[in-house]
C-alpha cells in the first residue's frame, strides 16, 4: 500500500463540524483513501456508493429524518462519486447541520457538477481537497529518493496513475483502458458535449501542443469547429481534471503577452495514451515538452498537498523572451526554467530582472528536480 499525503490532513479534520470534500479524476485512488480513513478512524462507518442507483435514491431529495434512519449508528458517513446525486449539496448541508454527531466525507470525479452543487449550500461548512495520481513525494516516501530517480524516464512516459504504478509491465494497456474508458465517462454526461469526435480531436490537438501557447482560433481550425465550441469543450475538460491552464504574467512591460495561456495534462501517461505514443525518451522529439509537463503537474501536486497556493504563471514577450514558470507570492517572484539537459547554461532575461528586481531564478533539470517537486 502506497501511503497518500492527503490521509493525515483529512484524519486531522474529522470531528471539526464540517463536511470533507475530496475531488479529482477517476482511478486516482479516492475510494481506496476512503477505505483507509474508515479503517483508521475507529468509528462505525456508513458507505454510500453513488454509482449505485439505490444509494443515489437514498441521498436524493431527502429529509433529515430519513437521513438519520439511513445512517443509523454510524459516526462516519462516506459518499463516493457524489456528483451523481442531484442537489447533493443540500443533502450534505442537512447532515452537517442536523446530524452533528456524524462526520461526512465526500468524493467526486467531476469538479464541475460537484462545485455547482455544493459551494452555495456548504458555504463555511466544508474542507475541500483535490486528489491526484500518485506524486513524486508519495513515491519517495514509499521506496526512497534513489529508486524514484531511477524511474524518472518511466514516470515521464507512463505517469503516476495507481493502476499503472502497481502493474509494471502492463503500463500501455492500462493507460489505454483509462484514457478510452474512464477519461470520457464524466465528460460525456455533460449536455454541452454533443460531438464526442470533436472532444477526441481537441484532446489530441492539446496533447500535440504541449508546452506551447494555445490559441482558441488555431484549435478550432485544427479540429474543424469554432472558437466558442473549443472554449466550451475545453472548460469541461478542465473541470473533469484532464488538463489545467497556466496564464501569462504581465505587470510592467508593454511587450509582455497579456492574455495567452498554456495547457498542461495532469498526467504524462494520459497525454501519451491520447497520442498512442510511448516511444522511449531517447527516440522522441517532444522530450522537452514531456519534461515541462512532468514538472508542472508534480509541482501542482506538491503545492496543493502542502496547502501552498501562490499565483502561478509563465512569462513571454512579443520578441520571444520567455520564462517557463513563475510563482508570485507576498510581493516576491520565484522564476523557474525547465531544461532536460543539465549542462545547458541558462540565465534569466535581463529585461525581466530589470522590470521585476525582487525575483529568484532557478533552472530545474534531472539532477536537481526532486526538491522542486517534493521538497526532498
Amino acid at each position: 500500500m502506497i501511503a497518500r499525503l492527503l490521509k493525515q490532513p483529512i484524519l486531522d479534520k474529522i470531528g471539526r463540524g464540517k463536511a470533507i470534500i475530496i475531488v479529482g479524476p477517476r482511478q486516482v485512488g479516492k475510494s481506496t483513501l476512503l477505505q483507509t480513513i474508515a479503517q483508521e478512524s475507529g468509528q462505525q462507518v456508513k458507505h454510500f456508493d453513488c454509482d449505485e442507483r439505490d444509494d443515489r435514491a437514498i441521498l436524493t431529495d431527502t429529509t433529515s429524518t430519513e437521513l438519520v434512519s439511513a445512517i443509523g449508528n454510524a459516526g462516519l458517513v462516506l459518499i463516493d462519486e457524489a456528483q451523481r446525486v442531484k442537489n447533493i449539496g443540500l443533502t450534505l448541508k442537512l447532515i452537517t447541520d442536523k446530524i452533528k454527531s456524524v462526520q461526512v466525507i465526500v468524493t467526486g470525479s467531476s469538479s464541475l457538477d460537484l462545485a455547482n452543487q455544493i459551494n452555495e449550500p456548504l458555504t463555511g461548512r466544508k474542507f475541500e481537497y483535490q486528489m491526484f495520481p500518485f506524486s513524486t513525494g508519495e513515491m519517495i516516501l514509499h521506496h526512497g529518493e534513489t529508486v524514484e530517480k531511477r524511474l524518472l524516464h518511466q514516470r515521464m512516459l507512463y505517469g503516476f496513475y495507481p493502476e499503472v504504478v502497481n502493474n509494471p509491465g502492463e503500463e500501455k494497456a492500462t493507460l489505454r483502458d483509462i484514457s478510452q474508458s474512464y477519461l470520457y465517462k464524466d465528460l460525456f454526461t455533460f449536455r454541452e458535449i454533443r460531438k464526442p469526435e470533436l472532444l477526441e480531436k481537441l484532446l489530441s490537438a492539446l496533447a500535440l501542443q504541449l508546452g506551447n501557447e494555445v490559441s482558441f482560433n488555431e484549435l478550432a481550425n485544427t479540429i474543424g469547429s469554432d472558437q466558442l465550441t473549443v472554449q466550451r469543450y475545453l472548460e469541461k475538460i478542465k473541470k473533469s481534471f484532464v488538463v489545467f491552464r497556466l496564464s501569462s504574467f504581465s505587470r510592467n512591460l508593454r511587450r509582455e503577452l497579456k492574455r495567452n495561456r498554456k495547457i498542461y495534462f495532469y498526467d504524462n501517461g494520459i497525454r501519451n495514451a491520447i497520442l498512442n505514443n510511448f516511444l522511449p525518451l531517447e527516440n522522441r522529439m517532444d522530450v522537452g515538452a514531456l519534461w515541462e509537463n512532468f514538472l508542472m503537474s508534480e509541482r501542482l501536486k506538491w503545492l496543493h498537498y502542502h496547502r501552498h497556493f501562490p499565483n502561478r504563471y509563465f512569462w513571454r514577450t512579443q520578441t520571444g523572451l520567455e520564462i517557463d514558470y513563475l510563482e508570485e507570492e507576498d510581493g516576491g517572484i520565484n522564476a523557474f526554467e525547465f531544461k532536460w539537459n543539465p549542462k545547458r547554461n541558462v540565465k534569466p532575461p535581463e529585461e525581466f530582472l530589470t522590470a521585476y528586481p525582487n525575483t529568484n531564478f532557478k533552472v530545474i533539470h534531472p539532477e536537481n528536480y526532486l526538491e522542486f517537486v517534493s521538497g526532498a
